[in-house]
This record gives C-alpha cells, structure tokens and sequence, in this order.
C-alpha cells in the first residue's frame, strides 16, 4: 500500500543547497492510466508498476524490468514521457521528502511527496513552511494524469 502526500513548491521556495542532497534521474511513460500502468527508469534500474484508483492511498506492485524491456514498452506508451530530478531530503520522525523537478514540457512544476507507513500517520503530518498547497486529493498532478497533458 502507498500512503502519500503531494504538495506543490513555488520555485523561490526551493532549498538553497538542493544539489546536496542525494537524487534520481527519473524517466517514465504510462502504457496505460486506468488502471495505471507504468514503465520507470530510475538512473540505471528498470521497473514496471501497476497502481490502483486512489489518491492518497492506493496498492502500488513493482516489478523488475530490464533495459531492453523498458526499450520495447517505451514507443508503446501514451502521451507525455515524463522525466524529471527526484531529491531525497531528510524529515522529521525518519520521514523522507521526495522533491521532483520536471523537466520540459512541465519545466517549472516541483512536486513534493511524502510516504507515509498509515494514513493516520499522513492525515496528521505538519508540513514544513516551504511547502505549498496541498495537491493531494487532486488528480490533476498525478504523474498519469500529467503524462495525458492535462495539465
């Protein structure tokens, strides 16, 4: 089960020292979005993952995909191929920040996401200042619905 929360950043919002923080270079291309069916390359590891509906929570299964896997299902994906940086920012209770900057065609968007191991644990988590609004409950910055061009 994954339990996130999504949060729009403004750009003057952005911590000063990012590129200390660890990161991933991200791309990934939807063969389907509903059900949401994904392909990822994250630096140099493949995956295939499959989401069910839901926003804050919802079953999440990866499985593993090799380079040429990935290859073949890319032309087959609709849409927008998504890529983006994904840092990895330490917070509070052991909880990690994944900060994504997109790149082109949504140059400008940063998201942040926080898991959570309960959604009481989600529904009760204070965000930090520098976060903005709260997307969680809409659809419309879901990766899937952002690689339909939607947006």
């Amino acid at each position: 089960m994954e339990i996130e929360r999504k949060f729009l950043i403004d750009k003057g919002n952005l911590p000063e020292n990012l590129q200390s923080y660890p990161f991933h270079k991200i791309e990934q291309g939807y063969l389907s979005t509903q059900p949401v069916v994904r392909i990822r390359k994250e630096d140099d590891t493949y995956y295939l993952t499959y989401k069910s509906k839901g926003l804050m929570a919802r079953e999440e299964y990866n499985l593993p995909l090799t380079k040429e896997s990935y290859e073949h299902m890319k032309p087959k994906a609709d849409g927008i191929i998504i890529s983006k940086t994904r840092y990895l920012i330490p917070e509070k209770n052991g909880l990690t920040i994944e900060l994504d900057v997109f790149d082109a065609p949504y140059e400008g968007l940063y998201l942040a996401e926080v898991e959570f191991t309960s959604k009481e644990a989600a529904i009760s988590y204070t965000p930090p200042a520098w976060f903005g609004k709260d997307v969680t409950q809409s659809g419309e910055y879901q990766n899937s619905t952002l690689s339909l061009g939607k947006r």
